[in-house]
């Protein structure tokens, strides 16, 4: 793992961390943002390890497809997960005030969780 990727996980449990306190605090839009960006880090900490690092969402999301999912390294699910977040994302940040249910935030929080133990494993077990 490059300290790169390190910093990226970390950020990302972090940015988990406080998607669950804002869940926990009637912020379901917000909520859904952080749990996005929680998949983003890590999407981003996987490019890392391959050298790859882009400017906008929409490559991170589509390098990380490309790169992973298509080659089967990580179940096509977690593409699925951050596309989804993504979209989710937008109706939060930029939709009607609580555009999110409680419900979706919960969902994408679990997405999350899921997606960091995925990093965690893969990518722990590269150490540089």
């Amino acid at each position: 793992m490059t300290d790169e990727q390190r910093e990226l996980l970390l950020k990302a449990q972090q940015s988990l961390e406080v998607a669950k306190l804002l869940l926990n605090n009637n912020f379901p839009d917000y909520a859904t943002s952080r749990a996005y960006y929680t998949m983003f880090y890590i999407a981003e900490a996987f490019l890392e390890g391959k050298g790859l690092s882009f400017s906008k969402h929409s490559a991170v999301i589509a390098a990380f497809g490309r790169e992973f999912a298509k080659t089967q390294q990580v179940p096509t699910d977690f593409h699925r997960f951050l596309i989804e977040a993504q979209e989710l994302r937008t109706t939060g940040d930029y939709g009607q005030l609580n555009a999110v249910t409680t419900d979706q935030a919960t969902e994408q929080i679990d997405r999350a969780e899921q997606f960091l133990f995925l990093a965690i494993q893969i990518i722990g077990k590269t150490a540089h």
